[in-house]
């Protein structure tokens, strides 16, 4: 019978005791080892395996359990104890037959494990004894970055970067947990934690798309955005279609939404007419309006629309500033 070692590696980020069935087999059938007495460990032991620490050099003990007890688990560490499976990966090449090494996962990590390690890193930094610039913060302070944060993540889909928009989306999410750990150090009856801002998303997806969750159908795209809308009515009460509009967003973004709006539910209500404002700047953003109001009737974006002129503007005077250094 060929001698086997099983490195047992568990994700860090799910509780000790949560194996697979294959894993808990093979802890109770053959003899554990383990570097350091750990939750693991505790956890294999509660189920009735015997698990030994060993100390000093892991390699030797492993091969000669092994090859006299025919198969020996290592429980490995936190990090995966590659710098173990390296050595005990080159003993056995230079030992053929000695033994054969096996690597046996126990658990997985769940999609968005790793969230919870930017919670476990934010929580470092904000708390005492971590980065004294985050601990300043509030979240005013914070609020440019935020929008800063969100501008570049817009910058990197418009130019079609996922690369980009992979670190950018990194940067947004920084901004949201610190917001929530920040939180965290509101006065008794006002803080809050990520897990809340978690659950409340949650709880408002499951609501508000009764089509998957529910009972409710599909139907066409636009009906399931009627059916979002009359969902987030009723759970808003708001007193006016235009009730939760963010009022700080980009001037061109903020007409169209509200020229939205006032549309969703009908309502004919014109413009204001540029020639009878007698202020220059109210003629100026009066005719801005209808210049929003012509573009969202032809179903264009103002916002983009701009945005592409201005920066093929910026271009033409890179464009100029070239020609420029050359003729000089």
């Amino acid at each position: 019978m060929t001698a086997r070692i099983l490195l047992l590696v568990t994700s860090p980020r799910l509780p000790a005791g949560l194996l697979t069935a294959a894993a808990w087999d093979v802890v109770r059938q053959h003899p554990v080892l383990a570097g350091t007495e750990s939750e693991l460990t505790a956890a294999v032991r509660s189920a009735g395996a015997e698990v030994t620490v060993v100390d000093g050099p892991a390699v030797p003990v492993l091969v000669d359990t092994a090859r006299t007890r025919g198969s020996v688990v290592w429980l490995a560490g936190p990090a995966g104890d590659e710098s173990l499976a390296r050595e005990l990966g080159l003993r056995l090449a230079r030992e053929p037959g000695l033994a054969e090494l096996e690597l046996l996962h126990g658990s997985w990590d769940p999609p968005g494990a790793r969230l919870l390690d930017v919670v476990a890193v934010l929580d470092r930094l904000s708390s005492p004894g971590g980065d004294p610039w985050k601990r300043a913060q509030t979240h005013r302070s914070l609020a440019g970055f935020l929008l800063e944060e969100c501008y570049e993540a817009y910058d990197a889909i418009s130019a079609g970067d996922t690369d980009a928009l992979r670190e950018e989306l990194g940067d947004v999410l920084l901004q949201v947990v610190l917001h929530a750990r920040l939180a965290e150090e509101l006065p008794e009856g006002e803080r809050w934690s990520v897990d809340d801002v978690a659950g409340d998303l949650v709880d408002k997806m499951v609501r508000r798309n009764p089509h998957v969750f529910a009972e409710g159908q599909a139907g066409t795209l636009k009906e399931i955005e009627e059916n979002w809308e009359r969902i987030k009515r009723a759970e808003k009460a708001r007193d006016s279609v235009l009730d939760g509009i963010a009022l700080s967003q980009p001037a061109l973004a903020l007409a169209a939404k509200i020229l939205d709006r006032a549309a969703r539910v009908n309502l004919a209500v014109p413009p204001p007419s540029a020639q009878s404002q007698v202020d220059p700047e109210a003629r100026l953003g009066a005719g801005l309006l209808a210049t929003v109001a012509a573009a969202r009737a032809s179903g264009l974006d103002p916002e983009a629309a701009l945005r592409r002129a201005t920066l093929a503007y910026a271009e033409a005077v890179r464009q100029a500033e070239r020609a420029t250094d050359t003729v000089c």
